[in-house]
């Protein structure tokens, strides 16, 4: 798998208070992204229990616990339930959507879905997207520019959502770039070693490390494989810390 359990050369209470404390930093967003996918299966269920199908109408129901969410949560700039095609009778593809604006309003996003005019038709090959879909797992995308949101540097958090154990979508949230690295980078620098957080994908979501860029890859380990197991290792001089709880990894040069 490319990665063994090694011997920090960082003082290992320290390098695991900064994982901890990067994974209680998302956490929060996170606990948005579980409560939208709680409410969202609720809903789907009770649809299917009436006997029909799920419209984009229904998914109104949603937009009061999202408006919720953009207003309590520091981090989040973004939130919703993003349909898995096919998933709505009216539809083919749908965004319950909604994000803050510059002022602070809150405000529906707007996109046209038909797949004969929209290159954003088929969001399903986005890792904030894919991800969830074929692990079943929580993810962390990016850093991206979000064209399709807010043209802003971008993570996105998402977790799948499922119908009657059936894949229906994800329940995402977008952080700004910038509102993360605020939140971490004082962290990362409190480390001896160049330090770097990096995604199941090894796409740097943050970094203190002037060698290694945010949205850069850091190519080698197998991050998935470690994240599943939760315990530190070393690639290659590299060492490498889960974050508790998070789909990220701490990594120093």
């Amino acid at each position: 798998m490319g990665w063994s359990p090694g011997l920090a050369t960082v003082d290992p209470d320290t390098e695991m208070w900064v994982a901890a404390q990067v994974g209680g930093a998302l956490e929060a967003v996170f606990d948005t992204v579980a409560a939208t996918r709680a409410r969202t299966e609720a809903l789907l269920g009770r649809v299917s229990a009436e006997g029909r199908r799920p419209a984009s109408a229904d998914l109104a129901a949603l937009r009061p616990g999202l408006h919720v969410h953009l207003t309590r949560e520091e981090l989040v700039s973004g939130v919703g339930f993003v349909a898995a095609p096919g998933l709505l009778t009216d539809v083919p593809a749908w965004l319950e959507w909604w994000q803050s604006g510059a002022d602070g309003d809150v405000r529906p996003l707007l996109l046209d879905l038909d797949p004969g005019q929209s290159a954003y038709s088929d969001y399903t090959h986005w890792d904030w997207f894919a991800l969830p879909r074929d692990t079943g797992r929580r993810a962390v995308a990016g850093p991206y520019v979000d064209y399709l949101c807010s043209d802003e540097y971008s993570l996105t958090l998402s977790e799948p959502v499922l119908i009657q154990g059936r894949f229906a979508g994800v329940a995402a949230a977008d952080v700004y770039l910038r509102h993360f690295e605020t939140a971490v980078l004082p962290l990362l620098r409190r480390l001896p070693r160049p330090a770097r957080l990096v995604n199941a994908r090894g796409r740097v979501a943050a970094s203190a490390d002037p060698a290694h860029l945010a949205g850069s890859l850091t190519r080698g380990p197998d991050f998935v494989e470690l994240l599943s197991t939760a315990r530190p290792g070393t690639h290659d001089g590299m060492r490498l810390v889960p974050c508790r709880g998070v789909p990220l990894v701490l990594v120093l040069a």
